[in-house]
């Protein structure tokens, strides 16, 4: 298991090599007065363009560019978001943790009852739960996110007024940013608890609900169906038939020696899910108002802040790569075989 891991954690280096080339790449195509402004660190700075371009070498060959530029990324230095108006690296520490906080209760949900209804629906196979599985996979999949948000937040906070938009009431922001609350996560939900502030945490569970249901319905449809199959297929190996053979009870053969196996493909859709959902949903988190790094990552292509651009890009391609790493370290423990390759 070890040399396993230790295989992956080689590569991860390569990757990121990789990816700082490539979005390098994409950079090279733009006018250097436009690069340098990944180089700046205050808004001061850019009235001296011409300075940042002599200074950085951007006027150079293109190899020594990017050590740079690559040098400057090592060092924090992501540039100045005019969209943001601050440092690309501080927007990103300002903006991820609501985008964190919208995944955990996005997340949780998506797991637990896609990874349930999906072996329900395989251990039921034609009947009444697996029908209806696949009735909600194909009608939740069907719609893009953007019409489920909508739906929601016309039904949720237009007629019933329960999950209003946004991050927090007024009351609880102006709470929130007084001296009387301490943000020790930037997890409102979580802060709120540690603060003794009970009305502050419902205020913002109200907020979050409506993203976090649009996520779960567009994203749990796939899990399901993916689930299901892969179930089936392990319920007619071998292994599971000599389970039954000996007499263990039936809840045992599916938790113990079949869903387990099932979980492996499983695994894999889930490391893309939360990597996208942790990466910022652009969609809901603008629909909904939520100030998420989603939001923030839209606004500032729509504004060609590139700066902003290049660091949303660059750490959604990070959280790509380590979300690809620990699914490759969840294989171990989910599928033994594995320890030997």
């Amino acid at each position: 298991m070890a040399a396993y891991i230790a295989r992956r954690l080689v590569m991860l280096p390569l990757v990121a090599f990789g990816v700082t080339v490539l979005i390098f790449a994409l950079l090279s195509f733009l006018d250097p007065a436009v690069r340098a402004g990944a180089f700046i660190t205050n808004p001061n700075q850019l009235k001296a363009i011409d300075s940042i371009i002599r200074t950085y070498g951007l006027d150079r060959p293109i190899y020594e560019q990017y050590w740079t530029w690559l040098r400057e990324v090592f060092r924090g230095n992501l540039g100045w978001s005019q969209t943001a108006r601050m440092p690309v690296r501080e927007a990103i520490a300002a903006f991820f943790p609501g985008t964190l906080e919208l995944t955990f209760y996005a997340f949780v949900p998506i797991m637990l009852i896609g990874v349930w209804l999906g072996t329900a629906a395989a251990v039921h196979r034609d009947r009444l739960v697996d029908h209806l599985s696949r009735i909600f996979s194909i009608s939740f999949r069907s719609l893009p996110s953007f019409v489920w948000g909508l739906l929601v937040l016309m039904v949720f906070y237009g007629r019933l007024s329960w999950f209003p938009p946004g991050r927090l009431s007024l009351d609880a922001d102006l709470f929130v940013r007084s001296g009387q609350f301490h943000a020790y996560t930037g997890l409102v939900t979580l802060d709120a608890l540690l603060n003794g502030q009970l009305w502050i945490f419902a205020d913002a569970l109200r907020h979050i609900a409506g993203p976090a249901i649009t996520l779960t319905m567009v994203s749990i449809a796939l899990l399901v169906r993916l689930m299901r199959s892969s179930m089936l297929e392990v319920l007619n190996q071998d292994y599971v038939r000599t389970a039954r053979s000996k007499g263990l009870a039936e809840p045992v053969v599916i938790d113990k020696h079949a869903r387990r196996n099932a979980l492996i493909p499983v695994i894999t859709l889930s490391s893309y899910t939360i990597v996208s959902l942790l990466g910022g949903v652009v969609i809901t988190e603008t629909i909904f108002n939520f100030p998420g790094i989603g939001r923030w990552g839209a606004f500032a292509a729509q504004q060609l802040d590139i700066p902003g651009v290049t660091g949303f890009t660059m750490f959604v391609a990070a959280l790509t790569v380590l979300g690809n790493l620990a699914a490759d370290v969840l294989y171990v423990f989910f599928d033994p075989r594995i320890r030997l390759r």
